[in-house]
């Protein structure tokens, strides 16, 4: 089939094709018709799987698009199996579409991989390799696993992994682009990176486990914002870890009513092995204060009661520091993602509590009860320092099961053009 020309406008199409028609076509020719400004976005990924669904194999963009239009298009368009082609427009901002465009699409890959293709260590040298390949001088790291990991106090990463015959991994990695060992940490990122999670004795139903796969989005998309920025010329010193596990059945597996002990001191009992996200994330947390970052910001597809608030749409932000929350949503409503924010404060922490450590990893109730995506938050506000300068995201939007009008089955990579504009600003 021939290349077929998609070009956007904000006239009606033919009275043939209804008042309503997104999309019309003529000869080679294909025209989006976007009236509605303010959802505009949202047109375009309804019409972008529209002419997917025709079968449509490849496409060159033509006319004025926007960098967030064509992006925005590429996503909806291109779906994970047999995905159709899409040539940027040939115009001054085609370099900056590009580069959103590979950030966003290797979070989308490294989330879609099946638990079988990506290993915790996998995950985590494969994060390092892509970093490594856009600006290799600027970029250091090492990958602790297995035994290492409970030689280095890394208690959560290494519990919540040891289950599994493939070892667990924490991935520090270290971009300072002036090359000063004493600069400072502008930034660390740090990414929930379950490369599968059965639920561990907390076992999941078969289908709750069955997207398991896109548990570590939270990996992915600080991943891919890190890359992202690099690529738009990134000049501050940002620490990035990543906390990879397999959360797996076995008689090597972590138990309901064990009691871990992090590296600062907080002890913590296990009421449910399938809320094994922020046990992790609380290495990170950990590690990023270490590095006396300036703001530290974690993501992770953490909790289901953060879908159940806020749909497949948005993500949730978290923050004890109101200035720092409503920055980073100003940038996103900068980048038009969607974000929202969810309640959190200092007594938060105080909602899992146990009568054996100094908090329980949940509460023992179906999704922890209650306000759960903030009840985690509040468990892992005990792992960071100082906490005004902490930012939590809770990726409810980082993946869907199925196809829906807007968007193919698989991850979305949402959220990875706020964060990197966040941390170059």
């Amino acid at each position: 089939m021939t290349d077929m020309k998609v070009k956007i406008t904000s006239n009606p199409a033919p009275a043939h094709w209804g008042d309503k028609a997104l999309v019309s076509l003529s000869g080679n020719d294909i025209t989006l018709h976007i009236r509605d400004d303010a959802d505009r976005l949202r047109s375009i990924r309804k019409a972008a799987r529209q002419i997917d669904n025709l079968g449509i194999p490849s496409v060159t963009l033509s006319g004025e698009w926007s960098v967030i239009e064509q992006v925005t298009f590429v996503m909806s368009f291109s779906k994970a199996r047999n995905p159709g082609e899409v040539t940027l427009c040939d115009n001054a901002e085609r370099a900056e579409a590009e580069r959103q465009v590979t950030a966003m699409m290797f979070t989308r890959k490294l989330t879609n991989d099946t638990p079988e293709q990506l290993s915790p260590v996998g995950l985590a040298q494969e994060s390092a390799d892509w970093l490594q390949s856009l600006n290799g001088d600027a970029v250091t790291y090492r990958v602790v696993s297995g035994e290492q990991l409970a030689a280095e106090g890394w208690t959560g990463i290494y519990n919540v992994g040891r289950g599994s015959e493939r070892p667990p991994a924490m991935l520090e990695l270290d971009y300072n682009p002036g090359g000063d060992p004493e600069a400072p940490v502008a930034f660390a990122l740090v990414g929930k990176g379950i490369t599968f999670d059965s639920g561990g004795y907390s076992l999941k139903s078969s289908e709750g486990m069955l997207d398991m796969k896109c548990d570590m989005g939270g990996a992915a998309t600080v991943t891919g914002a890190l890359g992202l920025a690099i690529m738009q010329g990134l000049n501050k010193r940002v620490k990035l870890f990543l906390c990879c596990a397999e959360n797996l059945v076995s008689g090597h597996a972590y138990k309901l009513g064990d009691v871990l002990t992090y590296k600062n001191g907080v002890s913590v009992e296990i009421v449910n092995t399938d809320a094994e996200g922020r046990l992790v994330l609380a290495d990170g947390l950990i590690a990023a204060s270490e590095s006396a970052a300036g703001c530290i910001i974690d993501a992770a597809t953490l909790t289901g009661a953060a879908t159940v608030a806020l749909g497949y749409d948005y993500h949730a932000v978290f923050s004890l520091n109101p200035v720092l929350s409503q920055s980073f949503l100003s940038e996103a409503q900068t980048q038009q993602e969607l974000f929202w924010p969810l309640p959190l404060q200092s007594w938060h922490q105080e909602k899992c509590p146990s009568a054996f450590a100094d908090t329980a990893n949940s509460r023992p109730q179906k999704g922890g009860g209650a306000g759960g995506a903030s009840n985690a938050a509040g468990f892992l506000s005990r792992f960071v320092s100082p906490t005004d300068s902490w930012l939590h995201l809770d990726l409810a939007a980082a993946y869907h099961g199925s196809a829906n009008s807007e968007m193919p089955a698989g991850a979305t990579a949402a959220g990875i053009r706020t964060l990197a504009a966040f941390i170059g600003q």
